[in-house]
């Protein structure tokens, strides 16, 4: 084989490592910004609805949160309304800006996240916000710093799990230059003259396109500063020389409405309705973007509440109820669905086309749900076994066992080392009738 078609497979190879695991399933991209585990029911109730399945939910997960049970239950309550999460991290917050991230942190964070069972097979995170704010970044502005935590932090997931869609930070497209915030070209061209190869472990673009100026402007609105933000953001890299082409994740847009404590001369709620309905489905419907998060589901208080999508009564406006009627798609995100026999109750004992049925004991040590009414195929150290849906008892969920039926092909079943019940308590009988017939 020639030296080219050799560089060709390792090229093919390398960039299907970096595009297969964002691109391989059909995808809602309908999602919601959410606050905490109590929005998971409404978030469910809005991106799935209309014929959807599997939306997504960006949450900010901060330094001082890392209760590994807090996070395996939101994830678990996540896969249960068949939601995807995208994980954004912070560092802990303070009165006045949020505390600068410590680069000695990022093993600790990748030890975390690695404890979590997570939803879907992509592992989605983004590493800090808006560090063009001085608010954001240890009330300092220093895009070196944060393009040296942004690589060490992307480079160590990636090593840890290729799995991981490490994102970066979404910017503030319409910052200005001044003492508190710096403009994002800028900020972006300071990080890569300090770290040229700041883009390498990152594997899609985290955007905040908001319809600026003051949260206002029309999604008809083009270029920086718009809901199209992303496309002006994915140009700019371009022609900084950032070849990579990275699906875009909306993880923050939205307008503010006037229905806040602060209502600032902001927009109406039927402008508001009118905008996303006309955005959903005329603008945002571009394949580059995944997914998009509005910013935020249910926030009661300044300074966010002019975004909230349900008041402090507990009511959602228009926009909420107009969105979930917006007719959706059901995504296949692709999960590890894996399993261990703890007990064969029966052994493989039925044969039909090629394969042996049987009865056991089995462990869930995947991330799908074993639903009882459809077939899934688990791994079992390397064989493939299927779950019957003939299987009358409940679901089964990661980390639990259950009774079920099952087939595999026969080849795997001669295989078998698991003992089953009925060859344990018949076997010292076969082997005491054995014995008399060799003493005989």
């Amino acid at each position: 084989m020639s030296k080219i078609y050799i560089a060709l497979i390792i090229s093919l190879i390398f960039l299907l490592k970096i595009f297969v695991p964002v691109y391989a399933y059909h995808n809602n991209k309908f999602g919601i910004h959410i606050l905490d585990e109590n929005d998971i029911e409404d978030a469910a109730n809005l991106v799935n609805s209309q014929g959807g399945d599997w939306g997504y939910v960006t949450i900010v997960i901060r330094e001082d949160e890392k209760d590994q049970r807090r996070w395996q239950g939101f994830l678990d309550k996540l896969r249960e309304k068949r939601l995807i999460p995208i994980l954004r991290i912070a560092s802990k917050q303070t009165n006045s800006h949020w505390e600068k991230p410590d680069l000695k942190k990022i093993n600790d964070w990748v030890k975390f996240l690695n404890s979590l069972n997570w939803v879907i097979q992509n592992r989605y995170v983004i590493i800090g916000n808006e560090p063009n704010h001085a608010k954001e970044w240890g009330g300092q502005v220093n895009p070196k710093e944060y393009a040296e935590y942004l690589y060490q932090f992307s480079k160590a997931l990636e090593e840890s799990n290729q799995d991981y869609v490490v994102m970066p930070a979404g910017f503030d497209a319409s910052a200005p230059n001044d003492a508190k915030h710096m403009d994002q070209a800028d900020y972006i061209k300071a990080m890569i003259r300090h770290k040229p190869n700041v883009f390498d472990h990152i594997e899609a673009w985290s955007s905040h396109s908001y319809p600026n100026p003051g949260f206002s402007g029309e999604p008809t609105d083009k270029g920086r500063g718009t809901i199209v933000t992303y496309k002006w953001e994915l140009d700019f890299l371009k022609s900084l020389g950032i070849k990579k082409d990275l699906p875009v994740f909306i993880t923050e847009t939205g307008w503010a409405h006037n229905m806040g404590e602060n209502k600032n001369g902001y927009l109406s709620i039927e402008t508001v309705n009118n905008y996303f309905e006309k955005s959903f489905s005329e603008i945002w419907n571009d394949p580059k973007i995944l997914a998009i998060t509005p910013f935020i589901l249910r926030y009661d208080g300044q300074p966010f509440d002019v975004f909230s999508w349900k008041n402090k009564e507990g009511q959602y406006y228009p926009f909420f109820e107009t969105i979930q009627k917006m007719p959706k798609v059901k995504g296949s995100p692709k999960q590890i669905s894996k399993g261990q026999i703890i007990e064969k109750i029966l052994p493989p004992f039925f044969e039909n086309e090629g394969k042996k049925y049987g009865l056991g004991i089995f462990k869930n040590t995947g991330q799908s749900i074993w639903e009882k009414k459809k077939p899934t195929d688990i791994d079992v150290n390397g064989r493939t076994i299927n779950i019957l849906p003939a299987n009358p008892f409940e679901d089964i969920l990661p980390f639990e066992m259950g009774i079920v039926f099952y087939s595999e092909k026969e080849e795997n079943v001669l295989g078998m080392q698991i003992p089953s019940i009925f060859d344990r308590i018949f076997e010292p009988i076969i082997n005491f009738t054995r014995e008399k017939a060799n003493n005989n």
